[in-house]
């Protein structure tokens, strides 16, 4: 088995960076960001900044920038690609764990995307809540601004096809992050299940029980994940910056039939940056109380 450290989410390899890059999506919301929130001037640290596309948005912003990695190929790869974008003067190189490093200086920002749906896998929570201690014991209470700024944790009721090609195969699914997927039937309306804002204290338990009124009756075989990152909030446009995560719908043992006006209760519970079997073996989605017109019938 490999080392934890080589496990993606943990040590992600260069050649999986390259498909972060080619994510659109991900990197216009990233630049939009971090180009509203740090001005020329500040002082900007990039967690786990992998191949330093995050380093290179803050310094064409006219920051000053301190990277931060640990494994040394996404290390050699960030100085040559920075170096080979003009901003090489600007930014700082740290080979070094995220979450013991500390900046020689206060900082007004840290970007630090080490984000997974659900915030499972990756380190995010553990590496933002070391980095707090780590930079209080330096500089002191006050905290630079986080980017994202903060994450919401969203669920819901599903049907879901788990048939491929006439080869039926029930495990967890990923989504892009849109309305509409055909082989999906959302049976409710999603429920929001925690709210993490990075600059206060955070915890690694992430556990809930909720209760969902079914809308549209269906068998009810998955419970869909949905994840939204609050990567600035700009108060004076009244607006935030937003990028979701995929989405991720996890089967449950126990499909159930449900009808419309059914109430359904869903729990589970797992260590934030854990692996998908934490959340799969305490998922739970139960049918607790019946619509009135299965009640008459």
């Amino acid at each position: 088995m490999p080392k934890e450290t080589e496990v993606l989410g943990q040590y992600i390899p260069l050649h999986y960076h390259f498909e972060m890059l080619r994510d659109s999506y991900r990197m216009k919301s990233f630049r939009e960001a971090i180009e509203a929130s740090v001005q020329p001037g500040d002082k900007v640290v990039d967690l786990g900044g992998g191949t330093g596309v995050m380093s290179f948005f803050a310094a064409r912003a006219g920051a000053e920038v301190w990277y931060c990695e640990r494994n040394p190929e996404l290390v050699e790869a960030a100085e040559r690609m920075l170096q080979a974008n003009n901003v090489a003067d600007q930014v700082h190189i740290v080979q070094a764990d995220a979450a013991e490093f500390a900046p020689p200086t206060p900082v007004d920002a840290v970007v630090c995307e080490m984000l997974h749906v659900g915030l499972l896998r990756e380190k995010q929570v553990q590496v933002i809540s070391a980095f707090q201690k780590n930079y209080i014991a330096a500089h002191g209470p006050q905290l630079p601004r986080f980017i994202p700024e903060g994450t919401l944790l969203a669920c819901q009721p599903v049907e879901q096809c788990f048939e491929f090609e006439g080869f039926l195969a029930t495990g967890p699914l990923f989504q892009a992050p849109a309305d509409e997927h055909a082989d999906t039937s959302v049976l409710a309306e999603t429920a929001v299940h925690h709210m993490v804002w990075y600059d206060r204290p955070l915890r690694t338990n992430i556990a809930w029980s909720g209760k969902f009124r079914i809308a549209k009756a269906g068998m009810m075989n998955g419970v869909r994940f949905i994840t939204k990152n609050a990567l600035t909030v700009l108060i004076e446009d009244q607006r935030v910056v937003p990028w979701h995560n995929q989405f991720l719908v996890m089967p449950l043992d126990r499909p159930q039939q449900v009808e419309a006006g059914d109430v359904v209760e869903i729990s589970f519970q797992y260590e934030a940056g854990g692996e998908l079997s934490q959340l799969a073996a305490s998922l739970r989605a139960v049918r607790t109380g019946e619509s009135r017109s299965s009640q008459v019938a």
